[in-house]
Parts: C-alpha cells; sequence; structure tokens
C-alpha cells in the first residue's frame, strides 16, 4: 500500500514526538527522524547529500551570525548588571504598591528584552535576582516563579529578538522590519500582564503581601539614572538598523560590542567574567544551531514526500477560511508547545504553515508577529515550557515543578487571553 505525503508526513511528525516522549533531545530526533524518512523515500545517497550539504549552508550563511551575536549580548548585558539596575529602578518606583514586585519584574524585563533577544537569559539571571526578594517578602512562591518565567517572554517580541531574527530568516523577510513590528505587541503584553497581576492581587492578597519599603524621590532618581545603558543599547541597534547605519544581520555584533565597551568602561566585567560569558553565548548558540538544522533537514523530509503540497492541495480543496485557518493554527501550536520547545516548534512547523498562509493572502509581517506570540505562550505552557525549566534551574532546587505549572497558569491564560 502507498502512503500520500499528507499520511507520510504525520507519521514523521508523530515519530519525532515519540522520541521526545522517551528523553531524546529535540536536535537528535529531527535529525534522526529526517535521515530515516529521507532514506525511505529517496534512497540513501540523497539523504546523505542532505546531510553533507545543509549543515554546512546554514553555519556558513553570514544571515545567521545575528543569532549567536544577541546571545553574546544578552549574556554579557546580565553579566554586566543591566538586569540588577533595571529592577532596582522599577522596584523603589513600585515598592508602596501591592504586588510591586511582580510589577517590577514585568518592567524590568520588558527593559532587558531590549538589550537582549534570549527568553532563557532573561528568565535564568531574573530568578537570581528578583526570586529572593520575593521570598524575602512572603510572595507565593509558585507565582512568583511564574511571574518570572513569564516576564521572560517578553524578549521574544521587543526587539532584538533571536526567534524573530530565526523567522525571517526561514520565511526570507526583511529583519529589521520583523524586529520593529514585535515592538508594540511586546508592550501590549508587558501592559495586559500588568493589568493581570494587579487583578489578581486584589482576589488573592496573599500572593503578594505589603513589603513596606519606602524610598525618597532622590533614591528613585539615583536608580533610574542607572539604567543609561540599557537606553544606550537600544539606540545603538535598532536606531541602527532603523536610520540604515547597519545592516540587520551585523546589529548583533555592534549590539554585543557596545554591551562589552559599556561593561569595560563601567568596570562592571572582570576578564573572568568576560570568558564565562564567550563560553556561555557559544554553549546557547550551539544547541539553538543543533536545533535549527535539525528542524531544516525534517523540513525538507517533509518536502520530499509530497506532506506540504498535499496538505496545500487539500486546504485549497475544502475552502477552509483565513480564520479557520488561524484557529488551527493557534490550536496546533498550543499543543505542540506543550511538548516541544520554541525554537523547534517554529523550525518545524514554518515550511509548511508560512507558505499555506501566503496562499490564503494574509499579510506575512503580521501573520509573523502572531506566531512569534503563539511562540512566546508556548514558552510557558507546561510541561515543556523552556522558561519554565530555566527558571527550575536557576533557582537551584528551590522551586519545584508543581509550584511552578501552578504558578504559571495565570500568566499563560492572561498571556493567551486577548490573543484568542
Amino acid at each position: 500500500m502507498t502512503l500520500s505525503g499528507l499520511e507520510q508526513g504525520a507519521i514523521t511528525i508523530a515519530s519525532v514526538l515519540g522520541l521526545l516522549s522517551i528523553g531524546v533531545p529535540v536536535s537528535v530526533a529531527m535529525i534522526t527522524v529526517a535521515g530515516a524518512a529521507m532514506w525511505l523515500v529517496a534512497g540513501f545517497d540523497f539523504s546523505l547529500a542532505n546531510f553533507r550539504s545543509l549543515p554546512y549552508s546554514v553555519t556558513s550563511n553570514y544571515t545567521y551570525v545575528v543569532v549567536p551575536m544577541f546571545v553574546l549580548m544578552g549574556v554579557l548585558s546580565a553579566k554586566a548588571g543591566i538586569i540588577a539596575d533595571l529592577y532596582r529602578a522599577a522596584h523603589r518606583f513600585m515598592s508602596r504598591v501591592r504586588g510591586g514586585l511582580y510589577f517590577s519584574t514585568i518592567l524590568a524585563s520588558a527593559g532587558f528584552g531590549a538589550a537582549s533577544g534570549s527568553t532563557v537569559v532573561a528568565s535564568s539571571v531574573f530568578t537570581t535576582i528578583a526570586l529572593p526578594e520575593m521570598k524575602r517578602f512572603n510572595y507565593n512562591l509558585g507565582v512568583s516563579a511564574g511571574c518570572i518565567a513569564a516576564a521572560g517572554t517578553l524578549a521574544a517580541l521587543i526587539p532584538p529578538s533571536i526567534i524573530m531574527v530565526i523567522l525571517a530568516v526561514l520565511t526570507d523577510q526583511s529583519i529589521g522590519t520583523l524586529l520593529m513590528a514585535g515592538l508594540i505587541p511586546g508592550l501590549l503584553t508587558a501592559l495586559i500582564y500588568i493589568v493581570g497581576i494587579r487583578f489578581f492581587v486584589l482576589f488573592r492578597p496573599s500572593w503578594a503581601p505589603p513589603t513596606n519599603e519606602t524610598y525618597s524621590w532622590r533614591e528613585k532618581f539615583q536608580a533610574l539614572s542607572r539604567i543609561w545603558t540599557v537606553l544606550l543599547l537600544v539606540l545603538l541597534v535598532m536606531g541602527g538598523i532603523y536610520m540604515g547605519f547597519f545592516a540587520p544581520s551585523a546589529a548583533g555584533a555592534i549590539g554585543a560590542a557596545g554591551a562589552a565597551l559599556i561593561a569595560a568602561f563601567s568596570r562592571r566585567l572582570s576578564l573572568k567574567d568576560f570568558w564565562e560569558s564567550l563560553l556561555e553565548a557559544a554553549r546557547l548558540s550551539t544547541v539553538l544551531f543543533f536545533v535549527f538544522i535539525g528542524g531544516l533537514l525534517l523540513s525538507r523530509a517533509l518536502l520530499i514526500m509530497g506532506f506540504i503540497s498535499d496538505l496545500n492541495d487539500m486546504i485549497l480543496a475544502y475552502g477552509i477560511s483565513e480564520s479557520t485557518f488561524l484557529a488551527i493554527i493557534i490550536l496546533m501550536y498550543f499543543v505542540l508547545g506543550m511538548f516541544i520547545d520554541s525554537v523547534s516548534v517554529m523550525v518545524i512547523t514554518l515550511s509548511f504553515v508560512f507558505p499555506l498562509s501566503q496562499s490564503l493572502g494574509l499579510n506575512p509581517v503580521w501573520f509573523s508577529v502572531l506566531l512569534i506570540k503563539m511562540v512566546e505562550i508556548a514558552a510557558i505552557t507546561p510541561p515543556v515550557g523552556l522558561n519554565l525549566y530555566a527558571v527550575m534551574a536557576a533557582s537551584k532546587g528551590e522551586v519545584s515543578a508543581n509550584q511552578i505549572f501552578k504558578g504559571i497558569l495565570p500568566f499563560s491564560w492572561n498571556s493567551g487571553f486577548w490573543q484568542y
């Protein structure tokens, strides 16, 4: 019996999910299944040729250099204490408001999103800074961890964003245009979180006991004066892209160099810290590229099997409307995000989701922002929300999976409410 492209593609994707369910790293799962699928459909020589050419074409493409550079910029910014400055300034202005530590975390994360394109970096570092303060004032530990994880996702939308750059490269869109398009939705998400938290603490005051801390206006403005580093990085990176001083592919390197210089002049970065930042950026970038390569190989396998063309034909044959298509995509990303990390979901699905959206006449920039929003929700959706595990790892055992899975629910619902 001959299987159709749709059936073969469904089996391939199911194989990836099956491997992930037994604990195989996502990149290894995608590469293994892609190799087996191409071998069975097109032969060993064809499979070998793709495994030789595709990884090289990805790692040698100059456009992709922006990814490790944005990662390095975020790591250097964290090492230089930019997050601590942002959090301190936000906390001093919000100290007298019930739930002020939640608000401070959201505001500081939004600010740090403009200096780091990595949601994982933001979540990890904020855990070490904000979580001890929340514990000190007897905030609910699970909700506190959930707030930090949710706030970290703001880096996915507020430029510069690594996942936005990956999406732009995969869909052959302007990196600068997509980065700017994510600014308003990112700020709107931060505002929605703040409004939601305000309602939560009114109905659940035990989640946020009063801190009884007060600061003078002089102390507030002293803290505010130290966040010039973030403003300078935003002006350097986004201003340079928007004004056309340098290409988006060079923006990451400019931002990383700027973060290093700011840290050096501020005397906040030792040679040891700089070396550790390079190692951390290299480690995170390697993981991203392995996932990237695995997803592209799997996408090519789906293309060879005819899955993408058959899916497109089915949508045209059944006359699926734009609203129905969007509902299917939102549901698909929500479910996949529970089991696969955000970058993997994006890389696996874009090869057939984006062409289908264009065949239906959807605006590519608007649709891209929608996908990023869904990826953002996926990053905090149990049981495999990447930011949740970043917070648990950074807390060094203080936050359990059960606590953060319960604590993230108000934020994941709140994040998706305006979307749906």
